[in-house]
């Protein structure tokens, strides 16, 4: 939930080189959680990041 108890639809996911999945971040806009994708993917770590919809 974010701020006043919204739903953040939006989620940052990452992959590590074993398989592990985790959601780092959780966006208002798709557009945000891209950024979020962005910034974490340019810091050359092993690891995948992605921009999931939460489902209803």
């Amino acid at each position: 939930m974010g701020e006043g108890g919204t739903a953040l639809p939006w989620h940052v996911i990452r992959q590590e080189v074993n398989g592990n999945r985790y959601r780092v971040a959780a966006c208002a806009t798709r557009a945000e959680a891209q950024k979020v994708v962005e910034s974490l993917g340019a810091r050359g770590a092993e690891q995948r990041y992605w921009v999931e919809r939460q489902s209803a």
